[in-house]
């Protein structure tokens, strides 16, 4: 399993391209984008000729860690290229599809365009919207972890056998993700990190700001 970061946009956003995923014989290979962050025509081509490269013989799936803007920004253009809906946990698929809420909340000028979005379950399971790409990244070993806090529909991914974590904005190097926007808590936040602290400390650990960690060197700084 092969875990790619690039690091985009104003908000200096991290996209994950994961590839070489475990699969059953005979299924095709997928390669999964998390959080399509690119912000100019360079980051977007960027991403593109690598994905393009790995996309050659199998398909991609899109999966956003929460609806904020700054994980979207490229969701639009994404899926039209590839085809393919943007993923997210149900409960912030009202905010991605209010983004101009969020442009005005910022400042930013623009009117941004609605892009589609299928549902994640909280479970980590997919709604019946689902493609054959997605049924392969579910045996690939991929679950999926609610973690509200950030927002009420935050999720981490999770590969327990590669013992690999995508973090979204719950859990940084040396910090966590603010809840003063709306649908954050910190509450929720701080259960939701217990939660990951559960996890082996050997997860290695890319969140959605900053450089990776693991889950025990995060939770030796605040345990």
């Amino acid at each position: 399993m092969t875990v790619k970061s690039f690091t985009f946009g104003p908000f200096q956003t991290n996209t994950y391209v994961v590839s070489d995923l475990p699969r059953a014989n005979g299924e095709e290979p997928i390669v999964l984008l998390v959080d399509p962050a690119c912000y100019t025509e360079y980051e977007r081509q960027t991403l593109a000729n690598y994905i393009d490269k790995l996309t050659a013989e199998g398909g991609l799936s899109i999966v956003a860690t929460h609806g904020h803007l700054d994980h979207l920004w490229g969701a639009k253009w994404a899926t039209e290229r590839w085809q393919t809906p943007v993923l997210m946990h149900e409960a912030d698929i009202p905010m991605a599809r209010a983004m101009q809420d969020q442009y005005t909340l910022f400042g930013i000028p623009g009117k941004p365009e609605p892009f589609p979005i299928n549902s994640l379950t909280a479970e980590g399971g997919l709604t019946a919207e689902r493609s054959c790409s997605i049924a392969v990244l579910q045996r690939s070993g991929l679950s999926i972890i609610s973690t509200p806090g950030h927002t009420h529909g935050s999720v981490c991914l999770y590969w327990p056998d590669e013992k690999v974590l995508l973090s979204g904005d719950t859990l940084f190097c040396m910090g966590y993700g603010r809840t003063d926007l709306p649908g954050g808590s910190y509450a929720d936040l701080i259960e939701s990190i217990r939660t990951l602290f559960d996890l082996p400390s050997d997860v290695i650990v890319y969140p959605g700001h900053g450089e990776s960690t693991t889950i025990g060197a995060e939770k030796h700084r605040y345990w």
